[in-house]
């Protein structure tokens, strides 16, 4: 709060010096009017418009009182000495009474701008207010035309006044709600994250711990007991290491070498994926060669994903061989999984289902890739991997 009301005092102390300096130079520009004022009483005004020219500059600079009380004082003696000087027969000419009105709507009331902002500063404000209108009616009073000045006053000081307060309540009330704004999109950022960790733990999970409970629950049909310990290690391990604070990131793949651009010290590789599904019954042919880099995070959702679809072949396609074909242009790597099973029917698939839609579906689409499926009863699987590069 105390920078925003810094930034508040700045506008306002520019505003009036601008709003002072635009009356002075009008109040010039009248004084300069031929046969207005004799070249006796410009000699003597124009030294004390100057010096209120320059309490209007100060005043800009470091809205100090001392410059608000040279700006009162210097309006006040212009007022007095033009007024003064016309109480002879004819009284105060047009040109006269105009330079008073507009010392006194314009060119002193500008001060209001910078007296709104505290109670001190607003008896001031009306102390101010009351000698220039003081002056103007002790200047004008036996002029038959009194009423202009006087009302120009007083409207100049009121819209001033008002047009400062306005500022200087607005802008701490549109900077709370910009700080609301912010905290509020903070907090909806604090969950967004929250939920995709919770999300990207659940995918995790489901992958690795669900399944092999799911293999336990099933007494461990078509697995060794050795590949059972084997991965039941496998999933200790990972869960220790993720306490721990490690990010399941793999390393590199196997025949077709996929290398995260960053390392991590956590994650599983092609060979291991061939290596964990063929103790658990599954033999997976790898087809394709060459390297490509991939960012960790993609790499880790790709490979996650990948392994996911060998999992759903193991456990629904009733058969015990897939293929993996691995290939990549400029912009995409493709994985493709075919097995020749028993297949499904695609719209016979519940909505409910976790493994392909999250572990899958989603995960790519975190990363900015994509999942095809195509499958009919009896004729076989294929599911087809992208991620970006």
């Amino acid at each position: 709060m105390q920078r925003i009301f810094k930034e508040r005092d700045r506008l306002l102390r520019r505003a009036a010096r601008l709003t002072g300096l635009a009356g002075s130079v009008a109040v010039l520009v009248v004084m300069l009017v031929p046969g207005g004022l004799s070249l006796d009483l410009l000699g003597r005004c124009l030294p004390v418009l100057l010096l209120m020219v320059a309490g209007q500059y100060l005043l800009g600079r470091s809205g100090r009182i001392r410059w608000v009380i040279l700006i009162v004082l210097s309006g006040i003696g212009v007022i007095l000495l033009i007024g003064f000087s016309g109480q002879g027969p004819p009284g105060l000419n047009l040109v006269e009474e105009t330079v008073i009105g507009t010392v006194a709507a314009t060119a002193t009331s500008a001060v209001a701008l910078v007296l709104v902002v505290s109670t001190r500063r607003l008896i001031l404000l009306f102390a101010s207010f009351a000698a220039i209108l003081a002056s103007v009616l002790a200047t004008t009073i036996t002029s038959a035309g009194a009423i202009v000045p006087l009302a120009i006053t007083i409207c100049g000081w009121f819209a001033i006044a008002l047009a400062g307060w306005w500022v200087a309540q607005s802008v701490p009330r549109v900077m709370q709600r910009i700080a609301a704004i912010g905290r509020a999109h903070l907090a909806e950022r604090h969950a967004s994250e929250l939920e995709a960790q919770r999300r990207q733990d659940a995918r995790l999970l489901h992958d690795t711990v669900l399944a092999t409970l799911t293999l336990l629950a099933h007494s461990g049909v078509g697995v060794s007991p050795a590949a059972l310990r084997q991965q039941a290690g496998d999933d200790a391990r990972l869960l220790r290491q993720l306490r721990l604070g490690g990010l399941p990131t793999p390393r590199r793949s196997g025949v077709y070498t996929l290398e995260p651009a960053t390392e991590s010290t956590l994650g599983s590789t092609l060979e291991s994926v061939k290596q964990r599904f063929g103790r658990m019954g599954l033999e997976v042919d790898w087809h394709g060669s060459g390297q490509v880099l991939l960012p960790s995070d993609v790499l880790d959702s790709f490979l996650l994903a990948l392994g996911e679809c060998l999992e759903n072949v193991r456990r629904h396609a009733g058969v015990d061989r897939a293929d993996v074909t691995i290939s990549d242009d400029d912009t995409t790597v493709r994985a493709m999984v075919t097995d020749a099973g028993v297949g499904f029917d695609l719209l016979g698939v519940s909505a409910e289902r976790l493994g392909f839609a999250e572990s899958v579906v989603a995960r790519l689409r975190d990363v900015g890739g994509n999942a095809r499926l195509f499958s009919s009863p009896g004729s076989g699987t294929t599911v087809v991997l992208e991620v970006p590069k």
